[in-house]
């Protein structure tokens, strides 16, 4: 099968898959080059890998003509399936011309986050215009399936749950010792991510573990008003910027728990990071984070805004080391089964087959027009976790 990936975005997300998919397959990454100091993810030589210098949003000329070098790329390429993660503002100008092939997408996010000032600069209905032209969806959770057919009216069996991919590994990275009392918040800090009730929830957790750091580490748009409510309290650690992945590997490995206290979600891309290094997560119970975390069994969950909760279940791991560990190891074993990139590849080829399947007997959804019968109606608001 040949298979052109594109993505304006989640390199290592697509550098694990596109890698896997290529053990097996021809594939085509279509994916910009990595800014100056970003982390640069190892592309197999099997990749035919298309880099480019992504313009600004507001350069219309420079984004039509990249767009325009992108469909050349492909069209070269006589690819069977297209794959694209999330759309782009501009790339969606060009998904009318590339009906030609089947197309799939993965909507991480079908709606923009909270706070989440970067995503917003593209409007909605430019993304929900690249949604509908997909002829089959994946998404990472049940959640975001029975979301995504009442928003775009897709049809249940064009909608495909496939696991969010297991990422974190990093070659060369320093071993670091756990320190038992570490609580990590990672990621980057918007306003769904919650943050101001894991800093409520710190009182009480230094009561009952005077030894507890919170370490904050991420960057976000304004830290002012997170670092007003910390004050100076010396249990904080904050890293308010942009982690390299090392670094990422050391703030995982010093961790004895990671903490997801979102207020919203889809999914998240800490959680199979969190996995990859067996540590247990304190989640809260929103989007599809119920279904990547299970309660008491690869972590803890607890209510969205509700610092006391937040602190119990902090607490308690804590407080058990043998509990911590056994969390932490059945999340890396549920991960490695579910979410390797091997595993991941025979669940997109699949959705891949059967959209090419239905296009050769000409069977295409409508959801535009499914779209237009029915108003759009919202579950909430979700939002996609990475750094």
């Amino acid at each position: 099968m040949r298979i052109a990936w594109i993505s304006y975005g989640f390199e290592e997300l697509c550098v694990q898959n596109v890698n896997a998919l290529a053990e097996e397959h021809e594939v085509l990454l279509v994916m910009p080059h990595p800014q100056p100091g970003e982390t640069q993810y190892a592309i197999s030589d099997r990749v035919q890998h298309f880099g480019f210098d992504e313009p600004r949003l507001r350069q219309p000329l420079r984004q039509l003509s990249c767009v325009a070098a992108i469909r050349r790329q492909i069209d070269a390429f006589k690819p069977d399936v297209v794959h694209f993660q999330q759309g782009h503002m501009w790339f969606n100008t060009a998904l009318r011309s590339l009906k030609r092939y089947p197309l799939v997408a993965t909507i991480h996010d079908p709606r923009h986050h909270a706070g989440d000032m970067s995503s917003r600069k593209t409007p909605q209905w430019v993304m929900d215009y690249g949604f509908r032209k997909a002829d089959h969806v994946i998404v990472h959770g049940e959640a975001l399936a029975a979301q995504v057919q009442q928003l775009f009216g897709f049809a249940s069996d064009r909608v495909h749950v496939v696991a969010h991919v297991a990422m974190g590994q990093v070659e060369g990275a320093t071993d670091v010792a756990e320190e038992p009392h570490n609580v990590l918040f990672f990621g980057r800090i918007w306003d769904y991510k919650g943050l101001e009730y894991l800093i409520a929830a710190e009182p009480m957790i230094a009561a009952e573990v005077p030894d507890a750091k919170i370490v904050i580490a991420g960057r976000g748009d304004d830290f002012s008003r997170y670092q007003k409510l910390i004050g100076d309290s010396p249990r904080f650690e904050i890293h308010n910027r942009w982690i390299s992945d090392q670094q990422r590997a050391e703030f995982f490995q010093r961790a004895a728990i990671v903490v997801l206290p979102y207020t919203e979600a889809t999914q998240s891309g800490v959680v199979p990071v969190a996995q990859m290094y067996a540590k247990p997560v304190v989640a809260t119970r929103v989007g599809a984070l119920a279904e990547c975390v299970l309660d008491r069994q690869t972590g803890l969950l607890v209510p969205p805004r509700d610092p006391q909760a937040l602190a119990a279940a902090i607490i308690q791991l804590l407080k058990d080391p043998a509990q911590r560990r056994a969390l932490g190891d059945a999340g890396f074993d549920r991960l490695q089964a579910e979410a390797s990139p091997a595993v991941v590849a025979r669940q997109t080829v699949a959705v891949y087959e059967q959209a090419i399947v239905d296009r050769q007997r000409g069977s295409k959804p409508s959801p535009a027009q499914a779209s237009a019968a029915q108003p759009t109606q919202t579950l909430g608001s979700p939002s996609h976790v990475n750094q």
